[in-house]
């Protein structure tokens, strides 16, 4: 391999975000890392504890200087916390308390966690306007449905966590909020027009950059009206003509996990990854999926197709990415007390819950979504019988008649989404309309029961938030 050729492959796996299975980096990272390697991704299976944590990210700082990041949005998208649950409370929550200083103190702390962990670079906030009720990938990841809300706490976040010196990661531009279908599986569609587009989607992203955002990750829908039928990530209209020129963004653009269906079941991984590059991205996800053989045709495809010159541009703001990040030396705060105390005040209840006697604990289940995972979720309820079952797999009579003489308590998820949820809670609620229900995700559809808790997110702060109403 000639110099030159050496240099281009060093520039090409310098755009990379990979990921690896385990809770040590295996050696292919860590040699990569020493010819140039732009970072890694963490995801749960990455995770046992924070000291465990750190100490893989001191292993990967020794062989470079790579950025290291997760999504750690607090609420249902939790990183740190994925085989227990987020101490803090999603957005959905934190846009229901409508309060920017309580959303700055939530994610200053979540910043400063990442950073006694070596986490450098947080893929959050989510900056979605959320306007579809049926949205399976958003929900209660999105600060609500006002734009200006929206906006305003998508600031906030980005001011807390870069006050710690991780770098915000804005997603999903130019927005994920009006889609009814996952990325992850195939392609969703925006189809709105550009004046629609700039005065809904567009408004957080603005905000965000006009706070200094470090980074905007790019999402996987196509905007007929910008980006024909070509994913936004793909598009030179959406992140050099859109991000770049109008709303004149010079941070680094990351790409959503490219081993998303809606890239690799179009274009492929490695075509994929160039095409972004092309289009103006700077670091590219490749999520969970790929291995070192992938990585590698994915930085050969990078190195004979993509410009040297847009490489050296992306090069150019990774390495002043670097530059900014800091060392983390912030005191870590207390998730619980934070965590907790926002959580109480989002918690909503209408009705009143009668006194428990011998509670009976009903949580429907619902499939997770593939950004979540697959987050434990539910009460922790003392002294109560908990039940978890699937709605399809549920008897309604045989569910009362062992509630008979008992307080019974419905645990749903998103139930506004799930048909079968909705004819079970209806079935128990009329024969029981003594039930308290309580919603952990969005609460757009309820039952007439004697109480109705809605939590807005499912992390162990807002169940905890619940199980403080319910014993009251």
């Amino acid at each position: 391999m000639s110099q030159s050729d050496r240099g281009l492959r060093r520039l090409a796996a310098g755009t990379l975000l990979v990921a690896f299975q385990g809770t040590t980096a295996p050696d292919w990272v860590l040699r990569e890392l020493e010819h140039g390697l732009g970072g890694v991704t963490l995801f749960g299976f990455n995770v046992a504890n924070p000291a465990q944590v750190a100490e893989l990210t001191g292993s990967l700082r020794a062989a470079g200087e790579p950025v290291i990041s997760l999504d750690e949005e607090g609420g249902d998208v939790t990183r740190l916390a994925y085989h227990v649950g987020s101490p803090y409370p999603g957005n959905a929550a934190l846009g229901a308390v409508d309060d920017v200083e309580l959303t700055h103190r939530v994610y200053r702390a979540i910043g400063s966690e990442l950073a006694a962990c070596g986490i450098n670079l947080d893929m959050a906030p989510d900056a979605d306007v959320n306007t579809a009720d049926d949205n399976p990938v958003v929900g209660t990841r999105s600060f609500g449905n006002d734009t200006a809300l929206v906006a305003r706490h998508t600031v906030a976040a980005v001011r807390g966590l870069q006050s710690v010196n991780v770098a915000a990661c804005v997603k999903h531009f130019p927005g994920h909020g009006a889609t009814q279908v996952d990325s992850h599986l195939a392609i969703p569609v925006v189809d709105v027009t550009l004046d629609v587009l700039r005065e809904r989607e567009l408004v957080p992203f603005r905000a965000a950059i006009q706070a200094g955002a470090k980074s905007v990750m790019t999402a996987h829908v196509a905007v007929p009206a910008l980006t024909g039928q070509t994913p936004a990530t793909l598009s030179p209209a959406a992140l050099t003509g859109l991000l770049r020129n109008e709303l004149g963004f010079d941070g680094a653009v990351v790409s959503d996990a490219l081993d998303m269906h809606a890239i690799t079941k179009s274009v492929g991984l490695a075509g994929g990854a160039a095409r972004s590059l092309i289009a103006g991205a700077d670091l590219l996800c490749l999520g969970p999926i790929p291995d070192y053989t992938a990585v590698q045709q994915v930085i050969a495809e990078i190195a004979a197709t993509v410009p040297a010159e847009r490489l050296e541009e992306a090069a150019a703001r990774v390495e002043a990415l670097r530059t900014w990040f800091g060392t983390g030396t912030a005191a870590a705060a207390d998730p619980t007390v934070i965590g907790l105390a926002a959580a109480r005040r989002a918690v909503r209840l209408t009705g009143s819950p009668n006194p428990l006697s011998d509670p009976l604990v009903v949580e429907i289940d619902t499939p997770p979504t593939i950004a979540v995972g697959d987050v434990p979720w539910g009460l922790e309820l003392p002294e109560a019988e908990t039940i978890r079952l699937k709605p399809e797999d549920a008897d309604a009579k045989t569910l009362l008649e062992r509630a008979s003489g008992r307080s019974l308590i419905v645990v749903v998820k998103d139930a506004h989404r799930h048909s079968a949820s909705r004819r079970l809670v209806t079935m128990l609620v009329t024969a029981r309309p003594d039930t308290t229900v309580i919603e952990m995700g969005l609460p757009i559809w309820r039952p007439e029961s004697a109480a109705y808790i809605a939590t807005y997110g499912a992390a162990r702060a807002n169940a905890q938030a619940a199980v403080e109403l319910l014993t009251a």
